[in-house]
């Protein structure tokens, strides 16, 4: 179900913002999240790529951060995404999805957040 501007959501699930090694260089002992339910109004929408590549790049995401991968096993992952995964994502495939920025209750303000992260509130 699309979102309109302004519609209030809430998250599906827990959404990682920070790698374990960019929450130690700002200072956290472990990776950042938002919590699964976290409220939010959707402030904009854009039809992302999408296609094979996109889907793969996205169950590898979600494979990764299911994981709860730490140290040298969570840089390698997020080498990996930058390097291989990213690229192939964005060059490949037709058709897309429509990805959404929130603002949330608690202030954070993320961007490409797909259909299925979301909820009605």
């Amino acid at each position: 179900m699309p979102y309109e501007t302004g519609a209030k959501v809430k998250l599906t699930r827990d959404v990682q913002l920070t790698s374990d090694d960019a929450a130690a260089r700002i200072g956290f002992p472990g990776p950042l999240f938002l919590a699964e339910g976290l409220e939010g109004i959707v402030t904009g929408a854009a039809k992302g790529a999408g296609g094979f590549a996109q889907e793969q790049a996205a169950i590898f995401e979600q494979q990764v951060r299911e994981a709860a991968l730490t140290g040298l096993a969570a840089g390698l992952a997020d080498q990996l995404r930058q390097q291989v995964i990213g690229h192939g994502a964005y060059a490949a495939g037709v058709g897309g999805r429509i990805r959404y920025r929130v603002r949330f209750e608690n202030g954070f303000v993320l961007d490409g957040l797909e259909e299925d992260w979301l909820t009605a509130s």
